[in-house]
């Protein structure tokens, strides 16, 4: 019964006193239930972009781009320079972050077909935990916004996986061409008709095709409405932009406003969207109750030059497991709960699922293996050191490279989709420090045979303890 209700009831139409008394203790109670509430499940916005290198922000060093919003938010929050992803490529490394498992325990991998395509008949099995279905039986609201790249069929879509809502593009911004020309000059003119990506509604196509031109305004348009939407219950919304993976587009507001060219004008654009949520958890009063994140699926897609970004001092980009492929820029945001600071520790993506999933007085079920870890304690200042010293580097389905403190070991290297079709196997494996050597330049393999022999009892241990499964990419539709 509410303190109005109780009034009303009252056959004088005035409160006595102890009426009054009676109702201050229960406004005062409700509130405090309230900030008990809210503090114990804390909200969650994961900002997810595409196919951004690691150098590509001011905050980490790119000259030219200008990205005050996300520099903003790394000096009030934490600038992670040591954060990984799951995967060198979309899908397996989305699945990894909705997961927490690495994409090669539940088939979101692949050596022969990278990632999912139109005409792929898989995707994210239903029998697995994301981010959005544990959340929700925690009483969290849910959202997907933007790409989604985890299966395109209904029984794949965010809403059958704990999203109660999608707005957004499938799978990648460059598929379902009609015909095939330049994405160099299709971007510069603005021509997005060629690319006939659905944009959809939950299970339904809105738009087709999509008008790249304003997407992500509209994406960041459609989580602000959400934010508003939620009020004062825990939510979890998912940002997913799909750029800027090639083709590149922006909105008037941006093009040729940035030194940087197109690709410049669609970064800055990213940091207006982040600006833009940011302000609506101000607006809305929930900005010390959020945990924000902001990273990206996979390093720069190099060989699109000045269409693609820069993975800055670290080697090669998306489809390699040098650090250019797989470290990503890592900002988090918490007012008032984690300490404002350059984070050096190692973290990743697959982290995600669990520390959530702890904030909000959660378990993680026990018949699965996760692979991410708990990183509560830590954001909170609870312990100096991060729970992750290692890092397993997948090409597909295949590992490729262990990292151990500072220590990385390749077994097999493959550049990003630049000339060499077959990875080169290492033996004895190459080996880097990545505190004295991050753009991984200078091997030190000869000198350190201890090391290579902790590594490989490291991966050699790690794979047997696998239970690979078939591949979800590489079955066609029809067959």
């Amino acid at each position: 019964m509410s303190a109005k209700s109780i009034a009303k009831k009252h056959p004088d139409g005035d409160t006595p006193h102890l009426m009054k008394a009676a109702l201050f203790s229960l406004v005062v109670l409700f509130a405090a239930v309230s900030i008990s509430v809210s503090a114990d499940k804390p909200n969650f916005v994961v900002i997810f972009c595409d196919d951004m290198g690691y150098g590509d922000l001011s905050s980490f060093g790119h000259p030219t781009i200008k990205t005050p919003n996300l520099d903003k938010m790394a000096t009030e929050g934490q600038k992670w320079t040591n954060f990984y992803v799951a995967a060198c490529v979309c899908t397996p490394s989305r699945a990894g972050l909705l997961t927490g498992r690495l994409p090669v325990r539940n088939g979101m991998c692949s050596d022969t077909r990278r990632v999912l395509f139109p005409d792929s008949s898989g995707g994210l099995p239903t029998t697995e935990v994301t981010i959005a279905s544990a959340l929700k039986k925690e009483g969290y609201r849910t959202a997907a916004v933007g790409k989604w790249h985890l299966g395109h069929l209904p029984e794949y879509l965010p809403t059958s996986h704990g999203f109660e809502s999608y707005f957004g593009i499938p799978y990648s911004n460059d598929m379902d061409m009609t015909r095939r020309e330049s994405h160099f000059e299709l971007a510069d003119k603005g021509d997005f008709s060629l690319y006939n990506v659905p944009l959809m509604r939950n299970a339904e196509i809105v738009e087709r095709p999509a008008d790249q031109t304003t997407i992500t305004r509209r994406f960041t348009e459609e989580a602000v409405k959400k934010i508003n939407e939620f009020g004062d219950e825990p939510f979890f919304i998912y940002l997913a932009h799909n750029l800027p993976h090639i083709p590149l587009f922006r909105s008037d507001a941006f093009k040729d406003t940035s030194t940087a060219g197109i690709y410049g004008d669609v970064i800055e654009e990213i940091d207006w969207s982040v600006g833009e949520v940011r302000k609506a958890l101000d607006a809305a009063g929930v900005s010390e109750e959020t945990l924000v994140v902001f990273t990206s699926d996979n390093g720069p897609w190099l060989k699109f030059k000045h269409h693609g970004g820069t993975a800055g001092m670290l080697r090669d980009g998306k489809g390699s497991t040098w650090e250019g492929g797989m470290r990503e820029p890592t900002i988090m945001a918490w007012p008032g709960t984690i300490q404002p600071q350059i984070v050096h520790e190692m973290g990743a993506t697959l982290d995600l699922l669990p520390t959530f999933v702890s904030l909000a007085g959660g378990t993680l079920p026990d018949d699965r293996t996760f692979d991410g870890y708990d990183l509560s304690a830590f954001l909170k200042g609870e312990t100096k050191t991060a729970p992750r010293d290692e890092m397993f580097y997948y090409h597909g389905e295949q590992l490729f490279a262990v990292r151990k403190g500072q220590f990385k070991a390749h077994f097999k290297t493959k550049t990003s989709y630049i000339g060499q079709k077959k990875a080169e196997v290492h033996n004895p494996p190459l080996l880097y420090h990545l505190g004295l050597d991050p753009g991984e330049q200078w091997d030190v393999a000869s000198e350190n045979p201890e090391v290579i022999q902790s590594l490989q009892e490291l991966a050699d241990k790690h794979e047997q303890g696998l239970e690979r499964v078939p591949s979800q990419l590489v079955g066609r539709i029809g067959e």
